[in-house]
């Protein structure tokens, strides 16, 4: 029997490798580490990645084992998920990974400009219904450019065609600079050996279901006003895992 929440809980706010902001009154609040994640915590200078919406945190630790030349960050709002990933790498003694338990609506409180190299979406909600929810919108991507490096990539890993489709037309309309993109990442060979490399437990049970992996990588530059691609979509038929989708409707924006 797994651990219940409350024991999740009382163990997350032992560990030194967890920061937990769940409400929004933070905005109240000054978060003093903003602007000192090298020197505060990771005590160097190496890049921070963030993995946002990282669920139970084994996609954060398994690049911070794999790039320990790196620093990551896996924020989520889902505590007791994440309990696993902070446990993981409290066991493992990785000094290369922290937990940030927030709001996404809310994190460019949490970061100074500049501080963030890359950011990794793994899986996130489609969001069929409301783009501005979507972590791959325009919305969000001008929060990313509050404290994202000019230029930054941002990685996308998903198995919703319809946020797939929808991320290429953002990107196109507002011309960002594509590096990598495909609708099957595992039979693509070397050239996506990164995002290929680790698979998480939901996204195994993904490929068993026959679904393909998209993957995308593209950069954030800080100039220009974005713009959200006025396209209708054909919506995913699913909502999750053995999930059926509950809209009536076949399209969205």
């Amino acid at each position: 029997m797994g651990k219940g929440k409350l024991a999740k809980f009382a163990d997350m706010e032992t560990y030194d490798n967890v920061f937990q902001y769940p409400y929004s009154v933070v905005e109240h609040v000054p978060f003093e580490m903003q602007g000192h994640w090298h020197e505060q915590y990771f005590n160097n200078q190496n890049p921070i990645v963030l993995e946002l919406g990282c669920g139970k945190g084994e996609y954060t630790v398994e690049l911070a084992k794999l790039h320990p030349d790196m620093n990551f960050i896996g924020v989520d709002i889902k505590g007791a998920r994440m309990w696993t990933g902070a446990t993981q790498a409290t066991q493992e003694g990785l000094k290369n990974v922290a937990f940030l338990r927030t709001n996404i609506e809310i994190i460019e409180r949490f970061f100074a400009p500049g501080e963030v190299q890359e950011i990794w979406l793994t899986f996130s909600d489609p969001q069929m219904k409301n783009p501005r929810k979507r972590l791959t919108s325009t919305y969000f991507m001008e929060r990313y450019r509050r404290f994202l490096v000019n230029g930054g990539a941002i990685h996308l890993k998903t198995d919703s065609n319809f946020l797939f489709t929808y991320t290429i037309y953002m990107v196109e309309h507002n011309q960002l600079p594509v590096l990598l993109r495909t609708t099957d990442l595992y039979a693509e060979g070397t050239t996506y050996a990164e995002a290929a490399s680790i698979q998480t437990y939901y996204e195994s049970m993904w490929l068993e279901r026959g679904l393909d992996i998209k993957y995308m990588k593209f950069r954030l530059p800080h100039e220009g006003t974005l713009e959200e691609p006025d396209v209708e979509i054909e919506l995913d038929d699913y909502r999750s895992y053995h999930r059926s989708k509950r809209s009536s409707k076949d399209t969205a924006k």
